[in-house]
């Protein structure tokens, strides 16, 4: 039987340099999040849901006017930044 994982796309970072990248984790917290097992999803990619919330806002901003729209990105895009980057630590710290 055929699982998700046969049809995930292989990290090259990992494949040829031998470290995680800054996306590892991001394909399997998107199916877990399908799955809808949000923990799972979280320890994978912390970052898959500032992610989300700044990329529903950017739609969303195309559409509706935000008092202090830009003012708003800046912060989810840092946040958002912030996770990855620290997802990333953690990880080498870790390993």
């Amino acid at each position: 039987m055929e699982g998700i994982d046969d049809y995930m796309l292989p990290c090259l970072t990992k494949k040829y340099l031998g470290f995680d990248c800054f996306g590892c984790g991001m394909q399997r917290a998107a199916a877990f999040l399908f799955k809808g097992e949000f923990v799972a999803a979280f320890k994978m990619y912390p970052a898959i849901y500032p992610l989300i919330l700044l990329l529903l806002f950017l739609f969303l901003n195309m559409f509706v006017s935000f008092k202090r729209s830009e003012r708003i990105k800046i912060i989810l895009i840092l946040v958002t930044i912030a996770f990855i980057v620290g997802n990333f630590i953690l990880k080498i710290i870790i390993n």
